[in-house]
């Protein structure tokens, strides 16, 4: 890594409030580890041991099926935290979370860990409200994926990336693949459906690029009824 821990660990967000002395107790019972692009840092699964502080680098969290299809739950940039649930339920990993880049990563022991929780009532506070956005951002997904149509989620997917880019003309930040696994769909259909939106005028792309025609259409697709 190329800064202290301690560094490291005040950017987390559940920590940045804690005093020097509460962050060095985490530096203590910190290890660091370190994984390569496409490397499993836990499956789902498998027993929790401790928190995962992702320092350096992108992960993503993902769901696999009994018959091996993949869902990704979410993309998670550093500084953020992983598997914070059972931590305190003591259950298994409810996910499998896979370095997407080269992450620098910190573990903290669940025994470690729950003893800074009972010295600083604030820590499991904050992590509540990392654990709440989770959980809303999982509702949105169940949303969707129950009731909307690939086409209509495409749309909105289209959309998201048009406001984190601030103007209708970007590089789309997933491939298809990407998309697809985050759709719980599979590849051929989210190209079909993009090739399908360029024909009827509302997007142009090019490879990885896109541009909004049409966007008050995109805008009445992806807004479409239930």
């Amino acid at each position: 890594m190329t800064s202290t821990k301690h560094a490291l660990l005040a950017r987390i967000p559940m920590f940045v409030e804690l005093e020097q002395a509460e962050i060095e107790s985490l530096c203590l019972a910190s290890t660091e580890k370190q994984y390569t692009a496409g490397e499993v840092l836990f499956h789902e699964g498998d027993a929790c041991e401790g928190l995962y502080l992702i320092c350096e680098g992108v992960v993503k969290i993902f769901k696999t099926s009994p018959n091996g299809r993949q869902i990704t739950i979410g993309m998670q940039p550093a500084p953020s935290s992983v598997a914070e649930v059972p931590i305190f339920d003591g259950g298994a990993f409810p996910a499998s979370v896979e370095a997407v880049s080269d992450v620098a990563a910190l573990f903290i022991h669940k025994r470690a860990f729950h003893q800074v929780c009972l010295s600083n009532p604030g820590v499991p506070v904050k992590m509540l409200a990392v654990v709440g956005r989770r959980l809303r951002g999982l509702i949105g997904i169940i949303e969707s994926v129950t009731f909307g149509s690939i086409r209509q989620r495409i749309a909105q997917a289209i959309l998201g990336w048009a406001d984190q880019a601030g103007c209708d003309s970007f590089e789309m930040p997933q491939t298809h693949q990407e998309l697809a696994l985050h759709l719980g769909t599979v590849r051929e259909v989210v190209s079909r459906n993009l090739s399908r939106f360029q024909t009827e005028g509302f997007i142009r792309f090019n490879r990885h690029e896109i541009a909004l025609l049409n966007k008050a259409s995109l805008r009445a697709e992806a807004e479409t009824e239930f």
